[in-house]
């Protein structure tokens, strides 16, 4: 008989465990996403709205593990689960009180309350009991405390101890001190009664029984133990963790694990989300701005603020505009220069022509709505002007230039069934903070462009997009050192403690600001997230401060630190030549042909001719071969003496913008009437400049003047003679400029008559 009990009571306790199995946590969607340093950065509670840190034994302080077994459960790695001498001792003490004096329950005991809740009746005990046994039956007492750890009541929604030490005290539960162990080895006991937010006065006496009788079982020492009743509990308010949620949301996604780790710094992404949210008074209405900032060369994310405050209706906070795509302006400047110089289309003092141009029915303007001419490319980089970038990506090919980027990771989104074209170098496309940044990680990573970084465990992912050389030499103009020192031998100047750029889409809907700094790479937008114009705000004066604060910000944590920038040496490709314009090639300074000496930045010692756009009139090149007779005046090829020479004249778009004395007739010598040139040898096509084909124009509002156009020529030969709509209006000199008043509004035909018979016409329109 006794055996056969012997062996159905194991089989009985076999059957009840499989049909009340231990109810264990499974994945209860309770996620906390942290800094790189394990600071809570934000937290997504579980469906009871509870949220919780999960931590081992071995992640909190030894302290809290002394102070919890002592004062909860000293036999707990030596009882079965349930110690009856604690049971006896509280059921005699409870009977001789006639109250509720002391409880017997082990931590296993009450790990089986807090899995399986049960009432105080004998039912609910024997409830406990057997799952306090299917509890040490299945896990190991590491296992039992890492649960208490994890599951402990801390009050209002915090479960778990370190959930309760980054709230109540913020701070790691593995650095807490003797006094704040013995506190939050108490709160569980009563947690509603005993918050330290709230009953600072109850948490400390509870906090001081458990230190006394630390003392008094000799874990702790009668010193240590004095000091720790003298330090006071933590008065501050409850703190949950609030930072980068959109970062937060991006990453809590589908299996994502209890701990979320991310590689934000959450020191410096407390202090950019402070400065932001006090530039909040500042934008207009409706308007939110976002900034990332990344480490290089790890790519590692260490500030996220996808948007002004999450909780911000107004400003559209839910939004995360470091993933939104919008039209970079001329963010994408910077590219298609270092493209350049990799293609050998420019050396950075290259002649590029900032003037009136139309292609088809696209006719770009600089922001500032003038133009300068003449201008190096260094220049027309460094100051963001618009048609100086359109003629380069002309020549360098749009199709070529978004194929470049989208293989570097830097893609450009079109509208469907469109094809790269030149309003891309202006922001004729779709761009991502987050893709520029990576794009602008190239001029500080030697040419290789790479993704930003946000969880430590994240492969870099880096594709070469320019040389080192034309990395450095973009940098280098970004940072304002756009021509080099003129003695090719002297010492470079101090590393560039920021290179940036700065951008604005058409219709003033977003404003831009990226930069390269030594050690991170700061991007910053501003504008509404529905895309609404917001007139006057523009890269220079919305987003350029913004990130001039956050470099400020990094450079001096930097020097509080002791960080050193890293090293910056020039390449070895990189040299420095004198060039001359207009041609762009190294000439003697005394050579006649050289108008202007230049000290540009080359590659491979490769100077590239100076560009000339395809849509300039036919037979005005750069170089025209001329025959001079003895006196130097200028005669046909076949008269006697005559000798061949070669003059360097400047791109006729330039012609209006050039001193008098470098214009085309300026520069070619004087006819001899004795033996004149052939007229077709020098005779250029006749164009107007002034207006274009086409062109629609406005008077200023408000104005009752009527509206005036200043006109010239280029090509042709002799006088010039002007009609308007056929009726003669004026009569000028081959260099001279016509004024001319257009009082009303509707179409106008306008045409020009030279001397040797050629005519131009074009036809515009001017609105009221």
């Amino acid at each position: 008989m006794l055996a056969a009990l012997s062996l159905l009571l194991p089989a009985l306790l076999w059957a009840a465990d499989r049909l009340f199995p231990l109810p264990l946590p499974g994945d209860d969607q309770a996620r906390v996403v942290l800094a790189e340093d394990g600071t809570p950065l934000w937290r997504f509670a579980d469906a009871e709205g509870v949220w919780r840190y999960p931590v081992g034994p071995g992640e909190v302080s030894p302290y809290y593990l002394q102070a919890l077994l002592t004062y909860e459960d000293r036999w707990f790695y030596r009882h079965p689960g349930v110690n009856p001498l604690a049971l006896a001792r509280a059921s005699w003490q409870n009977l001789a009180g006639g109250r509720l004096v002391s409880g017997g329950s082990t931590l296993s005991m009450q790990v089986a309350r807090l899995l399986d809740p049960h009432s105080r009746s004998l039912a609910g005990k024997l409830k406990q009991l057997w799952r306090t046994a299917q509890l040490e039956w299945h896990l190991s007492k590491d296992e039992i405390l890492t649960l208490y750890l994890n599951r402990a009541p801390f009050g209002g929604t915090l479960q778990g101890v370190a959930a309760a030490s980054w709230s109540y005290l913020g701070k790691s539960p593995a650095s807490l001190t003797r006094a704040e162990a013995a506190l939050l080895a108490v709160l569980p006991q009563a947690p509603s009664r005993l918050r330290p937010d709230r009953h600072p006065e109850r948490a400390q006496a509870a906090r001081d029984k458990v230190l006394r009788r630390l003392a008094g079982f000799g874990v702790w020492p009668p010193s240590a133990v004095k000091d720790a009743l003298e330090e006071a509990v933590l008065l501050a308010p409850r703190r949950q963790p609030s930072l980068a949620p959109l970062l937060a949301r991006r990453l809590n996604g589908p299996g994502s694990p209890p701990l979320i780790r991310s590689s934000i710094d959450a020191a410096l992404q407390r202090r950019l989300e402070d400065l932001l949210l006090g530039w909040r008074a500042r934008l207009p209405e409706r308007t939110s701005a976002a900034i990332l900032v990344v480490e290089q060369p790890s790519m590692a994310v260490r500030a996220y603020l996808g948007s002004v405050a999450i909780g911000d209706a107004t400003r559209f906070g839910h939004v995360d505009m470091v993933t939104a795509l919008r039209s970079p302006g001329s963010t994408l400047k910077p590219f298609l220069y270092g493209m350049a110089l990799d293609a050998g289309l420019i050396h950075s003092e290259s002649l590029l022509q900032d003037v009136p141009r139309r292609y088809g029915d696209y006719r770009p303007g600089n922001f500032s709505a003038g133009f300068s001419g003449a201008v190096a490319a260094s220049q027309a980089l460094a100051s963001s002007l618009n048609l100086p970038a359109v003629q380069l990506l002309e020549a360098y090919g749009p199709k070529r230039f978004a194929g470049e980027l989208r293989h570097a990771g830097v893609p450009l989104a079109l509208p469907p069934l469109a094809e790269p074209n030149l309003a891309l170098i202006l922001g004729g496309a779709g761009s991502r903070l987050e893709d520029l940044v990576g794009g602008y990680s190239a001029f500080a990573r030697g040419g290789k462009a790479a993704r930003p970084r946000y969880r430590p465990e994240d492969a870099l992912r880096e594709r070469r997009l320019l040389s080192p050389g034309a990395a450095w030499i973009v940098r280098r103009i970004l940072a304002g050192q756009a021509r080099p020192d003129r003695d090719p031998r002297a010492q470079l100047l101090q590393r560039p403690s920021l290179a940036w750029k700065t951008g604005t889409s058409y219709g003033f809907r977003d404003a831009w600001a990226i930069g390269v700094a030594p050690r991170h790479v700061i991007g910053v937008w501003i504008g509404r997230p529905d895309g609404t114009p917001v007139p006057g705000q523009f890269g220079l004066a919305s987003a350029a401060p913004l990130l001039l604060q956050v470099h400020d910000l990094l450079a001096n944590r930097d020097r509080q630190r002791g960080i050193a920038p890293p090293a910056d040496p020039q390449p070895a490709e990189v040299g420095v030549a004198a060039i001359c314009w207009p041609l762009g090639q190294p000439l003697a300074r005394d050579d006649p042909n050289c108008r202007r000496q230049r000290f540009a930045w080359t590659l491979a010692g490769t100077t590239p001719p100076t560009l000339q756009a395809p849509d300039q009139p036919l037979g005005l090149g750069l170089l025209e071969q001329v025959w001079v007779d003895a006196a130097g005046r200028r005669v046909d090829a076949g008269c006697p003496g005559a000798e061949a020479r070669t003059l360097a004249l400047w791109p006729a778009p330039l012609e209006p913008w050039l001193p008098r004395r470098e214009r085309r007739s300026a520069r070619l010598p004087a006819s001899d009437p004795a033996c004149p040139p052939r007229q077709a040898s020098q005779v250029a096509p006749l164009s107007i400049v002034g207006v274009s084909d086409g062109d629609r124009l406005r008077r200023p509002a408000g104005s009752a003047e009527p509206l005036r156009l200043s006109l010239s020529t280029l090509g042709g030969s002799g006088r010039r003679w002007w009609f308007v709509d056929g009726q003669p209006v004026g009569e000028t000199g081959a260099e001279a400029t016509l004024d001319q008043a257009f009082a009303g509004s509707g179409r106008y035909q306008l045409s020009v008559l030279d001397e040797s018979g050629q005519s131009a016409s074009l036809e515009f329109r001017v609105d009221d």
